[in-house]
């Protein structure tokens, strides 16, 4: 099969309340919501980058949110890089969202949302 080159264009998260985690990820998190088309459905969508996205759906979640890693790096996880790193730890911080440090020593942490998901946000170099 010829090598082909793909690119991740969108990830999904279920969320049980959706006007506070849209206020999560646009206030604390520093994310800018996008138009999302009707699709029967409750959730928002959040711009990356070029073509890349952040969803969130308004839906039962069947994972645990207790007992999970406290560390998100060892657990499932998005993983979003930003030139700013600094403003996203000090808006964590203003927020008392609690946030791990990368194990690896990269400028990179750690967090759950509302939901319990873990998202990395890495800084840029």
């Amino acid at each position: 099969m010829k090598k082909l080159n793909f690119l991740l264009h969108h990830s999904s998260l279920m969320i049980s309340d959706l006007d506070a985690s849209i206020k999560f990820y646009t206030k604390i998190v520093g994310l800018q919501q996008i138009e999302r088309p009707d699709l029967g459905f409750p959730g928002a969508w959040f711009e990356l980058g070029e073509n890349q996205q952040l969803h969130i759906l308004l839906l039962d979640n069947i994972d645990p949110t207790t007992g999970r890693p406290e560390h998100g790096g060892r657990d499932r996880h998005v993983a979003l890089t930003v030139d700013d790193f600094d403003c996203v730890r000090e808006s964590l911080d203003a927020n008392k969202v609690f946030y791990t440090m990368s194990k690896s020593g990269r400028k990179a942490l750690f967090f759950r949302d509302l939901d319990a998901n873990a998202i990395e946000v890495i800084g840029r170099h």
